[in-house]
């Protein structure tokens, strides 16, 4: 018996769309990188790029549980002496929200050419407009249909 792999030609990519209105930044983000990655399909493939693409839409109303919005920090290094920066969720949610959604989802995925590759397909909006509406968008199923299949 062998074990099926999926090829380049073969995978079908569709398009997902979710409302991030008062979800959890990690529960959401959570669910996001399962689908980038492919794992819900039936011939997950560990080394290829078979997932689909996600728009978020309202990214500017994801939430944090707890005390996270004042006292999680986010850090960037410039790769210069001293260029250490540090900036809390309030800060980047006042600057650029879509950023707090796209870090969740980066660092959960591998960190390697596949997880860049993957995270290409993340689309990440403020507001509910988005540009992709001739690829008719489907609504993300819910997590246990997700989970499930």
């Amino acid at each position: 018996m062998k074990t099926a792999s999926a090829k380049a030609s073969e995978i079908e990519k569709q398009w997902f769309i979710v409302d991030a209105t008062d979800k959890t930044v990690g529960r959401l983000s959570s669910q996001i990188a399962y689908i980038l990655r492919g794992k819900h399909k039936p011939f997950f493939t560990p080394h290829a790029d078979i997932g689909d693409h996600v728009i978020v839409i309202n990214a500017e109303k994801v939430k944090f549980t707890g005390r996270k919005e004042t006292t999680k920090i986010y850090y960037s290094h410039s790769g210069y002496l001293g260029g250490l920066k540090s900036a809390s969720a309030r800060e980047i949610r006042a600057k650029h929200p879509e950023r707090l959604l796209e870090k969740a989802v980066k660092g959960m995925l591998p960190h390697n050419v596949l997880g860049r590759e993957c995270f290409r397909h993340l689309k990440v909006y403020v507001g509910s407009e988005h540009p992709h509406g001739a690829q008719n968008p489907l609504p993300l199923p819910p997590r246990t249909a997700v989970l499930a299949s």
